[in-house]
């Protein structure tokens, strides 16, 4: 089910979404090489509860799998989603993904950047920067009348063109009432296809890109998604509002 919020409901969706953008900075300022995952974590989860909010992604469960464990995910390198904080220390070199899911007043918000650590290759350099650019062109489709995968079309054709691949396992999703809701929001798809976009809609897009192959596996930790071939991955992610006839960025850092 697709749902249309009301004033009441974006508002509260706008101030979850305004602590995920705030988290994301304070996070990806402190990406740097030493540190640990789990401290990015923790520095996460501070400032989420600060803010009289829960994080959203801590004991979240899917498949009958033990809730996950941290606040945040941090994937590193290739891994493209769903990274489990730990004891790993960041390195010169690396790139990592910061995502973060805020609840607060019973709505979501959720929102994703990637980092850089230090000096990183010029592959990586690329993979950040026509991923951001993706997720900006899928947002300008955001608007009511279009369809779903106009996003979709947008974000794979501009992806490809710079050589790169999107995922095709995973997508974004309606966000809002609740961290996950219809409609899906794929990464891929044909132009003028999918759900009708409506003033109202809240939408996480979130491409989710490959330097290598779109493959990906599930890490023996049941949660970490991995690039198949090794390649590095980036994600960035951003919730928008459909409204008149244009998309409002409700998590901009």
């Amino acid at each position: 089910m697709i749902y249309i919020k009301t004033k009441k409901e974006i508002d509260f969706i706008k101030e979850s979404c305004r602590i995920v953008a705030e988290t994301l900075r304070l996070v990806g300022s402190n990406a740097k090489a030493g540190v640990t995952t789990i401290e990015l974590d923790q520095i996460a989860e501070d400032y989420i509860r600060s803010n009289n909010a829960i994080p959203a992604f801590k004991g979240y469960s899917q498949g009958g799998l033990p809730g996950f464990p941290g606040s945040i995910c941090t994937s590193l390198n290739d891994a493209v989603v769903h990274g489990l904080p730990g004891s790993v220390k960041l390195v010169e070199g690396d790139i990592i993904s910061l995502d973060v899911g805020v609840l607060k007043n019973n709505y979501y918000g959720d929102a994703a950047i990637t980092v850089a650590v230090g000096k990183i290759s010029d592959t990586k350099k690329k993979l950040l920067k026509v991923t951001e650019e993706s997720l900006y062109l899928g947002i300008r489709q955001a608007k009511s009348g279009n369809k779903v995968h106009d996003i979709s079309s947008a974000v794979q054709e501009y992806v490809e063109q710079n050589g790169f691949s999107v995922v095709r396992d995973l997508c974004g999703h309606g966000v809002g009432k609740f961290l996950h809701e219809d409609p899906a929001v794929p990464n891929f798809g044909k132009k003028g296809t999918g759900p009708k976009l409506k003033d109202g809609m809240t939408i996480a897009i979130e491409p989710m890109v490959n330097a290598g192959s779109y493959a990906v596996r599930t890490a023996s930790d049941n949660w970490t998604v991995l690039t198949s071939d090794g390649s590095p991955s980036a994600h960035f992610e951003h919730t928008i509002l459909v409204v008149n006839d244009s998309p409002e960025i409700l998590t901009v850092c």
